[in-house]
């Protein structure tokens, strides 16, 4: 039954698929990299290299070496954990300036350990898209130097970090590769120890040492640190402490013909995380030392050093392009600079006398290879992207091929400057076809929702609807894929339609085609009733063409909540306190009284939750973050931590508190609530408290370790609260059903010879019987996503849950006053009449002001919980809850839990505004669309189960609960289709903004994960599993005989 009233669901699912697909290509395509490898070639004049200046190159990554780890002046005020330790190469550079030269070093977003590689050996750009593949990267196909050195038969010697050997699996000397997993964050010290066991013989006197021309030691410990407890942490000082001293000995073995090269792959924020855009993510430490020959006689001129200050220092520093490494070791060691390099030559190691001749000839060089790839692209069938700017390019390098020897120089770097500026803003090719197409299929989705959400209002209009509607999609799906196919034939000469592929044109015109006859089909529209969340979903969902907006969404969000109280609490207000009857005064009293106490407890819950942050970098210095006990430091405020256990243990008594007033916690309800969802909820604190006391290094955490494994203890809690979600959903599946039924036997005597025995049936819970058993697989849901959240989450979770609960009791309540106010008037026995006359016109009791702020409550869910609609904020510690180590499926599941549960689980209470509270009995009048049905009026259970069994399937109370859940479903999916519609609407528009990358793009990226895991679980989860299981298991009491 329920498959057959929701299945429209599932087509709306496919549009928002297809639709989200469509933008996301034409907005978020992969740069084209060019497989064309660099060489000298003997038949051009031209010079491909410089001759190299020193033997061999030891490159040292220290992962996240943020530049101020390493600066001269660093923030004021200074860390006393991770300023002024890392000394070593601010001495060397004082003392050796020839020698020696510190830079900050601007790494390109996305700031992610496996784009960075990338482009620290190609001197290429990554793509926003690129950073999806951080877990698991394809090997490097485009020309970098690690095979410029193989090409010159160079050994390379490795060892640290892995994802080197994913992206070059064998350029790497077998008996000189020593590989260490690199997503064990928890584990600090294995990889740099590694590293450092197999460093030194190489460097000293093993078999091979001497033997290698180009050795690369990866560590990873200041990024494991800086993920695990943040920079501000005693743990950062001794971290940076060991690879000062490992410096210290590095440059102690070294010889005068070795180049020495210590830089970090990106930073790190405030939390010691990384992977977005910020000054604190992009801003890495370079370190160049050369132990023999200097590598400059004298200082440039000013006007090739271009300086940048770091956020909070008090004076401007040094600063290159990270890409420029490429350039210039490339040079350094006498290779041909990697064909699709971008970076521009640093001109310190190459000035070697008055007037910087070998500079000269470097940036001729250079300057040579960026034009060459250049034109390679524009040839390339990616080439429109450059004609934009063609002119401009063509323009700078006619200024310097044009130019004298004097002018060179400086005509050079205007060009490779331009040309990386202008494959930056390149750097997303955007497809307007593609764009225009999502666009298109993303509105009509809406369209068709909306239209479906209309035809919901009743049983017979929604049947009648969908009668023969599942054949028309097919049909005129068939027959938009067959008009695809021909257009894109006739548009493969159109140069606007390049890049749409046969299947992408089928992809839409099917989904259009469907489209327009599901709109064709719906009933011509009735006026809209007022609605007071309508505005706010208007205003919600076109602000994101405003960044400041974006910005702020996290504070908007609970400012729009309270809005949506006005229906209720109208409803309270507007309910008279004078009637014929005591009864029905009294009633209506202690309905406004319930109305006013649960609004009161949902503004409350949503006022504490707004109160949990974190901050977008934008939003510095006005924003304090609460989520953790400092900017600085990644772990729960001590408030949290008090309450934790409590929470936990606290959230299913207020579960099942709220089933007992229907007397709807018996059944599974019994078993899941006191003894299996405690479990699973005060386990996965304990998990976290335990994971704080690991990292904290205070005496607590000494004291524990003493006695016991903490992460062994953390994994078994951990999986403790798995397997109770697990075993209670398995049981729930089998026994959907919170009632209980009990009968008793009485003896009576009319006369003393005869006795009657009277057997009556009492069943607890009827009144509830829809909502109870699907709260309870909630409640189930509940614990997998807290889990995965970190403490100060759980809180959030906790008054979310209240939330939840409140706005239900808060409808619930709303209903009854509205139905009060109509049973006295002359319009309900016209109803009765009419629905007598026409049997299923029962009129289904959700609006969208009621769903409205379920649907806002799940926004500010995802903003309480730590998150912001930035890749910073995605919490990967997460991904370690069941495992020490990165493992699979486990790990993504967690952090997509972590990042979108809170979400998705506020959005899966949805169904239960159109099952909360209903019976399954047979169905009577109804005053309309507002309250809902109303109960068959006999008092006699047994004459009530025969009208059930009597009435049909269209007007039973049963369809009227399913069709009211999915009209619930519907609403919700509507209004996160919205926010995404608005949001890659701005993302288009403003595609030349500024900001586009940092702020419309994230956001879009976010919606659309959001919306399409909202559609599959209220979809799958809440209607097919949840509603469905609990209607196959709906059976009437058993019948006993009355004597």
């Amino acid at each position: 039954m329920v498959f057959r009233t929701s299945w429209i669901l599932l087509y709306l699912f496919s549009l928002h698929l297809v639709g989200i697909y469509l933008f996301t290509r034409g907005f978020l395509l992969s740069r084209l990299s060019l497989s064309t490898l660099a060489s000298c070639s003997t038949s051009s004049s031209d010079p491909c290299t410089l001759p190299a200046t020193h033997k061999r190159t030891v490159l040292l990554i220290i992962d996240a070496l943020r530049f101020d780890f390493l600066s001269p002046h660093p923030p004021e005020p200074h860390s006393p954990y991770h300023h002024n330790v890392l000394t070593l190469p601010r001495e060397l550079t004082a003392k050796q300036p020839r020698n020696s030269f510190l830079f900050n070093a601007h790494a390109d977003p996305p700031t992610t350990t496996l784009q960075r590689i990338k482009g620290l050996v190609t001197g290429s750009l990554p793509t926003f898209v690129d950073m999806g593949y951080n877990f698991g990267g394809a090997s490097i196909a485009e020309d970098s130097i690690i095979i410029q050195l193989q090409q010159a038969n160079k050994t390379i010697a490795f060892m640290g970090d892995d994802t080197w050997l994913t992206v070059f699996p064998t350029a790497f000397h077998p008996e000189m590769s020593h590989d260490f997993d690199s997503f064990n964050v928890e584990d600090l010290h294995t990889v740099d120890n590694g590293v450092i066991a197999n460093l030194f013989p190489l460097l000293t006197n093993s078999t091979h040492a001497h033997t290698w021309d180009f050795l690369i030691g990866h560590f990873l410990g200041v990024d494991h640190v800086g993920h695990r407890v943040g920079p501000d942490h005693p743990t950062m000082l001794e971290k940076q402490q060991q690879m000062n001293d490992v410096l210290k000995r590095v440059v102690d073995a070294l010889d005068e013909d070795t180049l020495l090269i210590v830089l970090g792959d990106h930073g790190m924020d405030r939390k010691g995380d990384h992977g977005g855009d910020g000054d604190l993510e992009v801003s890495a430490g370079l370190w160049i030392y050369s132990k023999g020959p200097p590598l400059s006689s004298q200082k440039p001129p000013t006007s090739h050093l271009p300086h940048k200050t770091f956020p909070g220092e008090p004076s401007p520093h040094r600063s290159v392009q990270q890409i420029d490494l490429v350039p210039t070791l490339s040079l350094l060691l006498g290779l041909p600079i990697p064909f699709n390099n971008l970076g521009t030559v640093i001109p310190e190691l190459f000035w070697r006398d008055r007037v910087g001749s070998d500079y000269a000839k470097a940036l001729d060089i250079n300057a040579r290879q960026v034009h060459s790839y250049l034109g390679a692209y524009r040839n390339s069938s990616s080439g429109a992207e450059l004609d934009g700017v063609w002119r401009a390019l063509e323009a700078s390098w006619t200024t310097f091929y044009a130019s004298n020897s004097k002018d060179s120089p400086e005509a050079a770097v205007h060009f490779t400057r331009l040309a990386l500026e202008t494959c930056r803003s390149l750097w997303a090719r955007f497809n307007a076809v593609l764009m225009v197409g999502g666009l298109v299929l993303l509105a009509l989705s809406l369209l068709v929702g909306w239209a479906a959400y209309g035809c919901s209002r009743s049983i017979a209009e929604w049947d009648s609807w969908l009668a023969s509607l599942g054949r028309a999609i097919a049909l005129s799906s068939g027959v938009g894929a067959a008009l695809g196919v021909v257009a894109h034939t006739l548009s493969r000469n159109v140069h606007a339609f390049d890049g749409v592929t046969i299947y992408q044109a089928i992809l839409f015109g099917a989904s259009v085609s469907s489209s327009a006859r599901v709109l064709a089909s719906a009933p011509p529209p009735r006026l809209l009733r007022p609605s007071w969340s309508a505005p706010i979903l208007l205003l919600h969902s076109i602000a994101f063409l405003s960044n400041s907006y974006t910005f702020w969404e996290d504070r908007a969000v609970p400012f729009f909540l309270p809005f949506t109280l006005a229906p209720p609490l109208l409803a309270a207000l507007s309910a008279p306190t004078t009637t014929n009857t005591t009864t029905n005064s009294h009633l209506r009293r202690r309905l406004r009284l319930r109305i006013l106490a649960f609004a009161a407890l949902f503004a409350a819950c949503v006022r504490l939750m707004a109160v949990s942050t974190v901050c977008r970098e934008e939003q510095h210095p006005w924003c304090s973050v609460t989520f953790f006990s400092g900017s600085g430091a990644a772990e729960p405020p001590p408030l949290v931590r008090a309450l934790l256990v409590p929470a936990a243990a606290l959230v299913p008594r207020a579960i099942r508190r709220v089933l007992a007033t229907s007397r709807s916690d018996n059944g599974v309800a019994a078993l899941v609530l006191p003894y299996v969802l405690p479990t699973a909820l005060v386990a996965g604190s304990a998990c976290w408290l335990l994971e704080w006391l690991d990292a904290s290094g205070s005496g607590i955490g000494a004291y524990a370790h003493a006695y016991m494994d903490l992460r062994t203890a953390r994994t078994v809690l951990a999986w403790t609260s798995v397997v109770a979600a697990l075993v209670g959903t398995v049981f729930w599946a089998f026994f959907p059903v919170a009632l209980h039924v009990s009968t008793t036997t009485t003896t009576t005597s009319s006369t003393q010879k005869t006795k009657k025995k009277t057997t009556e049936v009492r069943v607890l819970g009827f009144a509830n019987a829809f909502g109870a058993p699907f709260v309870v697989l909630w409640a189930l849901a509940l614990a997998p996503v807290w889990l995965a959240a970190q403490p100060s989450a759980q809180i959030t979770l906790a008054l979310a849950t209240t939330a939840v609960l409140a706005h239900l009791e808060l409808v619930d309540a709303a209903r009854d006053a509205r139905a009060l106010r109509a049973t006295s008037s002359a319009a309900l026995a016209r109803l009765q009449q009419q629905q007598q006359q026409q049997p299923g016109t029962q009129g289904v009791a959700v609006t969208f002001d009621e769903i409205a702020p379920l649907a806002l409550l799940a926004q500010l869910a995802f903003f309480a919980s730590g998150h912001q609609a930035t890749l910073a904020s995605l919490q990967w510690k997460s991904a370690f809850v069941l495992a020490p180590t990165v493992s699979y499926p486990f790990a993504p599941i967690l952090v997509v839990l972590n990042t979108f549960g809170p979400t998705v689980l506020v959005a899966l209470a949805a169904p239960l505004l159109g099952i909360w509270n209903v019976a399954p009995l047979a169905a009577a009048a109804a005053p309309g669309p507002g309250p809902g049905p109303i109960p068959a009026s006999s008092s006699d259970p047994q004459q009530q189960r025969e009208q059930e069994q009597e009435t049909t399937g269209p007007t039973s109370q049963a369809r009227i609960a399913t069709l009211g859940a999915t009209r619930a479903a519907l609403g919700t999916t509507q209004y996160f289709a919205a926010l995404l519609l608005g949001s890659a609407l701005s993302a288009a528009w403003l595609r030349r903004h500024l900001m586009v990358w940092k702020v419309f793009a994230p956001r879009y990226m976010f919606g659309a994960a959001t919306l399409l895991l909202v559609d599959a679980v209220v979809l799958v989860a809440g209607l097919w599993f949840g509603v469905g299981r609990v209607d196959r298991k709906r059976k009437p009491p058993p019948e006993k005989p009355v004597r």
